[in-house]
């Protein structure tokens, strides 16, 4: 007469094979989940400098493997439902997301800018209406230094959602000053002239060339815009174009050209004999 545990022992020999495969899925998601660890390390190790931030992606990296993992390994014991686990763990996780949405965003958003990469640190940017270097990224928030010295840190979902711009990323940048040319001064003359004065300059580019043309009739001068280009990977963008001004008005002087104050004309009249 067959028994209790003759029945369980029955059932047992005959999910020999899941329960065995159930453990190898385990064993290979442990072993799996510590080489994601360690490759999700490497390799965010060369864009984020925070160590904290560094062993935080390394974790979610370990953590979401052994949660797939686990979730692979109850699917092949007979009687376990996946699915209903599934449905629950879905809506702990709805509920603490949205009470943590604002920290949850900032972290999501946080970790897309990683796989982006659309600025790195020491870069000179502008965004979310901050301008400065990068100092760091964190999977929270983005620090920089602005032009003035101070220290900002601003949320990474406002980093993710706003325009971008890069002033670091590509090594020339073009820059301009205007010039205010008398009237009745040679154009052409003046112009030649502020153009040597240019391309003497050191750090001044020749390729693309430097351009001057005429801007607007202004109420007292011309006005020219004299656009030139430098390499800011071996030049200081400023100094350059401080070198430039220099250069400009410098060789106005020695030439005698008229570079004119704004002015104005008054018109007097006497009054009426009484």
């Amino acid at each position: 007469m067959p028994t209790p545990l003759t029945g369980i022992g029955q059932q047992l020999l005959q999910n020999l094979p899941s329960y065995v495969l159930a453990c190898v899925a385990l064993v290979a998601t442990l072993l799996l989940s510590s080489v994601a660890q360690r490759w999700a390390k490497r390799s965010v190790a060369h864009r984020i400098d925070d160590p904290e931030s560094q062993e935080l992606v390394a974790r979610m990296a370990r953590w979401t493997v052994l949660t797939l993992g686990t979730l692979t390994a109850l699917n092949q014991i007979p009687g376990v439902d996946v699915s209903s686990l599934l449905t629950g763990l879905g809506v702990l996780g709805f509920t603490i997301g949205f009470a943590l949405q604002d920290i949850a965003r900032n972290f999501i958003a946080g970790l897309l800018l990683l796989v982006r990469q659309p600025f790195s640190v020491g870069d000179a940017v502008e965004v979310a209406g901050h301008a400065g270097t990068v100092l760091d990224i964190r999977t929270r928030d983005t620090v920089i230094k602005t032009w003035d010295g101070v220290m900002e840190i601003i949320p990474n979902l406002d980093v993710f959602t706003s325009p971008i711009v890069n002033y670091s990323e590509l090594p020339l940048r073009r820059r301009t000053v205007m010039i205010g040319l008398g009237y009745g001064e040679d154009v052409e003359k003046a112009r030649d002239l502020f153009m040597n004065a240019i391309r003497s300059t050191e750090g001044v580019v020749e390729e693309p060339a430097p351009q001057i043309l005429s801007e607007e009739l202004g109420e007292s001068a011309l006005t020219l815009a004299a656009r030139f280009w430098v390499n800011q990977e071996t030049h200081s963008l400023f100094d350059v174009h401080s070198d430039v001004v220099d250069a400009i008005n410098r060789a106005a002087e020695e030439a005698g050209v008229n570079l004119p104050y704004p002015t104005h004309v008054v018109q007097l009249e006497a009054p009426p004999p009484s």
